[in-house]
Parts: structure tokens; sequence; C-alpha cells
């Protein structure tokens, strides 16, 4: 369950964007959007094996630079 605590003289707006902030990083909805078609493990992997080089790049590519 997320709390947002709200302060004293401040604004909803700010206190609702703060708990969307708070509900995307729990990443429910990428979950649930993940879950609407299956996917084979292999596949999973697959995809995570593709991300893990594509990072690597990235992290050379600022070494290097």
């Amino acid at each position: 369950m997320i709390i947002v605590p709200v302060k004293e003289n401040e604004n909803l707006d700010r206190a609702l964007k703060r708990f969307k902030r708070k509900f995307e990083k729990t990443g429910v909805i990428k979950e649930l959007r993940g879950r609407q078609a299956f996917r084979s493990p292999s596949e999973r992997k697959r995809e995570q094996k593709i991300k893990a080089v594509y990072i690597q790049q990235l992290r050379d590519e600022k070494e290097n630079a």
C-alpha cells in the first residue's frame, strides 16, 4: 500500500504527483502489460540477454569516451 503524507499548506496536485511517481516506481502497470500475452521462458531469457548486451555496450562506450 502506498502512503503519501500530505504536508500542511501543500497543494493537492503536488501530493498527487508524488503519489503517481511512487506508483510508477512499483512497476505494477509494467508487470500487467507484460502479462497480457504469454511469453515463453526462452523468449524472456533472449530479451534479457539482448538488453544486457545493449547496456554493456553503452557502458563500454562511456568508459572509452
